[in-house]
Order: C-alpha cells, then sequence, then structure tokens
C-alpha cells in the first residue's frame, strides 16, 4: 500500500523529519470573493500534529480512487474521516456513514484537524462552524479535479474549508455557471482556502497537478476539505 507519509529522503524515514526546522513563510490573507479568502501559509503552524493524525487516519481508512456516475475512475484517490464520508459510484455522490471499503465508520476527524478548520473559518468570519466531513484527496503529477459545485451538503449556509499540503496546485476559482470564468490561484503547502456565503456554491476545481517534490510528502499534493455535511441534530 502506498504510505502518503512514510515517503523516504536517502534511508531516512521522512515522518522522523517531521519537527525538523523549516523556513517559515510569510502569511498573507487574500479576500478572493465577497465571501472567500486565501490564507497563505495559516496552516504551518500545525503542522506537525496534523500530518502525525494525518498518517494515523489514512491507516484505518486507506486512499482508493472511487468511480464516477458514469463509470470513471476519479484521478485523484480519496478517503475520509468524521461522522460523514464522501463517496461516489455508479449510484451517485453522496456521504455515508460508513466506508464502503471497509465496512465500518469513518476514522473519528482528529482534534487538530477540528481545530484548523475551525480557526480557519472563524477568520473568513464564519464563527460557529462545526465540520462533520473532512474529504481528504491525494493528487499525483497529472491528476485534477474537474470544474464542480460542492452541493451535497443538506445546508449551504456553511463554508467550505480547504487546506493543501504537500507539492503545489492552481486552484480555478469560477462562478455558478460551469461556463463562467475562472481566476486562477496558486496554492502552497500550508495554504487554507475558505468559501461560502453567497460564493458557496461556486465552482471550483484543480489544474493537473506538475511535477514537483515536497521534502516531507514527496510527489503528492493532499488535500484535506471540511464541510457541514448532514442535518443539524
Amino acid at each position: 500500500m502506498f504510505d502518503p507519509i512514510m515517503q523516504r529522503k536517502g534511508d531516512i524515514p521522512a515522518t522522523l523529519d517531521l519537527f525538523a526546522d523549516q523556513t517559515p513563510q510569510p502569511r498573507r490573507d487574500e479576500q478572493i470573493g465577497p465571501g472567500s479568502w486565501l490564507f497563505s501559509g495559516f496552516a504551518l503552524p500545525a503542522m506537525p500534529p496534523l500530518l502525525l493524525a494525518l498518517e494515523q487516519t489514512l491507516g484505518h481508512s486507506p486512499f482508493r480512487h472511487m468511480l464516477t456516475p458514469g463509470g470513471l475512475s476519479m484521478s485523484a484517490a480519496l478517503s475520509s474521516c468524521g461522522p460523514l464520508g464522501w463517496i461516489t459510484d455508479r449510484h451517485g455522490y453522496r456521504y455515508s456513514n460508513v466506508d464502503p471499503q471497509t465496512g465500518q465508520p469513518w476514522p473519528a476527524m482528529p482534534d487538530v484537524f477540528m481545530q484548523l478548520a475551525q480557526e480557519a473559518a472563524l477568520a473568513a468570519g464564519y464563527r460557529g462552524f462545526v465540520p462533520d466531513a473532512c474529504l481528504i484527496n491525494r493528487y499525483i503529477p497529472g491528476a485534477k479535479m474537474s470544474l464542480h459545485q460542492d452541493k451535497n451538503e443538506h445546508d449551504h449556509r456553511w463554508p467550505v474549508v480547504s487546506v493543501s499540503l504537500g507539492i503545489p496546485a492552481v486552484f480555478q476559482f469560477g462562478g455558478m455557471q460551469r461556463s463562467d470564468k475562472t481566476r486562477r490561484i496558486s496554492l502552497f503547502h500550508g495554504d487554507v482556502v475558505v468559501w461560502g456565503g453567497e460564493d458557496r456554491l461556486r465552482f471550483h476545481g484543480i489544474l493537473p497537478i506538475k511535477q514537483a517534490e515536497h521534502p516531507l510528502l514527496g510527489e503528492q499534493r493532499i488535500n484535506l476539505t471540511f464541510r457541514k455535511a448532514g442535518r443539524d441534530s
């Protein structure tokens, strides 16, 4: 099984280097829409416990390539954590409280995940955000995510919080129609994008990932996407 964290640098597993000194990147906040923000480097302070929690989570629900309703295999590999996980198969796109690959509930959402998502949402003006789903996507060079809307959630009043890890990506942020013009935004390790309010249903996607290597995660980008998917209890 491909392990997203145990990439090797020489003979030393990268997990042993999670706490190594990293050159800090300057924080930069940019409003990219009426209800949307890019927080550059926002996740960097939480990185060591975040990556450890990610490794543990994927040990319970490993990455897999899911099929679209049309029968095509997605180029990005997926997993989830939290009470609900996003799945796709020939029956459609939806959330489930069971991992279809293991037959078990999805792993619990780690505290460090929840705290990061809530802090980012609050920084963007969304107080009280309590995500119940974290989608975990892995992109290797050449993988992409076509333009789409996040609309399988019951309540669109809550934002989407997206955390980038590993090699860079180009995020496409469009309008309410697939044909609307898109803005291209470069995302780097530790960047967080939050969109909600009138921007909540904007089309968005990831252009094909270019060849690159990250010192901790190797030749891959991992994306954590936090959502409030279910109904309030």
